[in-house]
């Protein structure tokens, strides 16, 4: 979860969503992940997410995990809750997730919304594109967006030595 959620930039709700036919194709992860209308926030229009390795390993192992734990189809919840068996709840990911950052020796504040934001930094860190982040992200307006932008001392550091 924490993989796909950093590596995609999904909502929280987004990654509970998903069922294995939504990230696995004839025996391997999808290239695109295609989020449909009713699984993005306020069911805007549906929203295309190209994969990269780490992201495609992760969903590979999950798979291979799931297949360990019994009989899967399309339909399995990609993200099960090992206490009933059905989804996972967003407190259950929260609690997950705050464990692996623990685990991890990770400090700070801990949401899941943490894995978005930082998706969101990193993208336009790498591609200098408001436009390209707010589409990955899923966003109707680029002022939220730059919400999700963070400015931090490297940056700062860099803009104040240049001049």
């Amino acid at each position: 979860m924490f993989i796909l959620g950093i590596k995609t930039g999904m909502r929280i709700s987004e990654l509970l969503s998903l069922n294995v036919g939504d990230v696995w194709e004839k025996g391997r992860p999808v290239d695109i992940l295609n989020l449909r209308k009713q699984q993005v926030k306020g069911k805007k229009e549906a929203r295309a997410i190209p994969l990269n390795q780490a992201a495609k390993d992760a969903i590979q192992e999950l798979v291979e995990w799931l297949s360990q734990q019994g009989e899967i189809t399309s339909d399995t919840p990609l993200f099960p809750s090992q206490i009933s068996g059905d989804r996972l709840s967003r407190f259950q990911a929260h609690r997950r997730l705050k464990q692996a950052y623990y685990d991890a020796g990770l400090t700070g504040k801990v949401t899941t919304h943490s894995l978005r934001k930082s998706f969101g930094t990193k993208i336009y860190a790498v591609t200098k594109d408001i436009m390209v982040t707010k589409e990955l992200l899923g966003h109707a307006n680029v002022n939220t967006t730059q919400k999700y932008i963070g400015v931090g001392m490297d940056a700062l550091r860099a803009a104040v030595d240049a001049i």
